[in-house]
């Protein structure tokens, strides 16, 4: 029974003798299975699909998701062609982001750079607008002081040296009259300024008007000589001795024995002394054929072709003359002709 069973045995190749390339295949085929397009059961195994399937491999670009272990996920297979397309179109939507998101960041800063530019537009046109006001009120001022200017030179005349233009002119329109609407700053800025240049001459031509009329106010007598009431004015009165009307060619002022009287204008003492009617008086020469005459003096502080100034202690009152109590006459005389001294006391 033992040597029966052994021929038996040896009928049956071991394992060990089987070629190497004969199980190779097989392992191969069993192994890929039908994921990997290998050899399945059934199909026979050949080197040129091994070739192919390499080849397939190599035009396809694989995506693998794999977890932190290690551990493959999923894996997809993409064709190259279809992978070249869709990388070109992830780089063009890329690129057309990219632009779009820079066309916004520009677009964003150009707003916010509008917003406030639109201020500053809006903040400049306030200021311009309140430029144009006061341009306005200036004109205006500017217009009053044309007026005043005239009222000043209209009790003096016409000033010498001006004018001088040989053709006529018109209009009653002010600059201040004339509409401010659609007119540019700088226009306004140019008549303003043309304006300004007009009073700045018409405020020289008032400066040398003031220095002639402050020559012409200084000759005046416009001072009192003594601080009183007046008993007696300027014109028709009753004789105190006759009791018939006579002329009255001064103002009696009322004083004390003794007061003081003062010169109400600079000038020269034409006359110092003793005179029929005035008792003791003086008279005082300020220019411009304007005398001033002061009589009842009880006594004389100057004597003729003496200069005073305005305040210079001519006298003191008395009763001398054809005077019925202590007081001052005071007289004015204007080219020789007596004049109400009230139209010369300002001070």
């Amino acid at each position: 029974m033992t040597e029966m069973s052994r021929p038996f045995d040896a009928t049956e190749p071991t394992i060990d003798s089987v070629p190497g390339t004969m199980l190779e295949p097989a392992k191969l085929g069993v192994r890929r299975g039908w994921l990997h397009r290998g050899l399945g059961p059934g199909r026979a195994a050949c080197p040129g699909g091994r070739r192919r399937s390499v080849n397939r491999r190599r035009r396809q670009f694989s995506l693998l998701v794999m977890r932190g272990d290690g551990v493959r996920v999923v894996r997809f297979n993409f064709a190259r062609p279809l992978a070249v397309a869709g990388f070109v179109a992830l780089a063009g939507v890329v690129s057309v982001m990219g632009a779009l998101i820079g066309d916004w960041v520009q677009l964003r800063q150009l707003t916010r750079e509008s917003v406030t530019f639109a201020a500053q537009i809006a903040e400049q046109r306030k200021t311009i607008d309140d430029f144009n006001h006061r341009v306005a009120d200036l004109r205006k001022e500017v217009g009053a002081w044309r007026e005043l200017h005239a009222r000043i030179q209209e009790p003096f005349g016409p000033d010498v040296g001006r004018g001088g233009r040989d053709r006529g002119i018109g209009g009653a329109t002010t600059a201040s009259a004339r509409p401010a609407s659609g007119v540019s700053a700088s226009d306004e800025l140019n008549r303003l300024s043309e304006t300004i240049m007009q009073e700045g001459e018409n405020l020289r031509a008032l400066d040398r008007l003031m220095a002639r009329a402050g020559k012409a106010f200084a000759a005046l007598p416009s001072r009192w000589p003594v601080r009183g009431a007046v008993n007696s004015e300027f014109g028709m009165r009753q004789s105190p001795w006759t009791k018939a009307p006579e002329f009255h060619a001064g103002l009696d002022i009322s004083a004390n024995r003794g007061t003081a009287v003062h010169a109400p204008a600079a000038g020269t003492v034409v006359f110092a002394g003793t005179q029929p009617e005035y008792g003791t008086a003086v008279i005082v020469d300020h220019g411009q054929e304007i005398k001033s005459l002061y009589g009842h003096l009880s006594q004389v502080s100057v004597k003729a072709g003496q200069k005073v100034e305005r305040g210079t202690l001519l006298a003191y009152t008395g009763n001398t003359g054809r005077s019925s109590g202590p007081h001052l006459h005071y007289e004015i005389l204007v080219k020789g002709r007596a004049v109400n001294p009230r139209a010369y006391l300002w001070d």
